[in-house]
């Protein structure tokens, strides 16, 4: 095993790990989550909020254990994008609300290309 070898295992358990845990703590949140996510204008929040978090989870899962890597690497930058454009809409905030909103925009930019780097390294 080479030192690539054990940095794209490294890089797949961590990014995979990260998208278990916020799909498991979807879990634990149901309710205050579907609230929010109903605040948005979506229709059948619990339904996307549970079909949300089972894919992020499943994706994050088959990341680490190298399943499709490349696919559930692809499966999450669309998760990430679009969770961010329903949730973190900072173009409509203002003061702190904002600054958060633009500084998790960052964070999920860079776990996108994160992702896109561990689908280009798995094809």
């Amino acid at each position: 095993m080479t030192i690539l070898d054990v940095l794209w295992i490294l890089g797949r358990l961590l990014l995979g790990a990260y998208f278990v845990a916020a799909g498991i703590h979807h879990f634990t949140a149901i309710a205050p989550l579907t609230a929010a996510i109903a605040a948005r204008g979506v229709p059948a929040s619990r339904v996307v909020l549970l079909t949300g978090s089972v894919f992020q989870t499943v994706c994050g899962v088959a990341l680490v254990v190298g399943f499709y890597p490349a696919w559930a690497a692809l499966g999450l930058v669309l998760f990430t994008i679009l969770a961010s454009l329903l949730f973190l809409n900072f173009w409509s905030m203002q003061d702190t609300a904002r600054a958060n909103a633009i500084g998790t925009w960052k964070t999920n930019l860079a776990l996108s290309g994160g992702l896109l780097i561990a689908a280009a390294h798995s094809l």
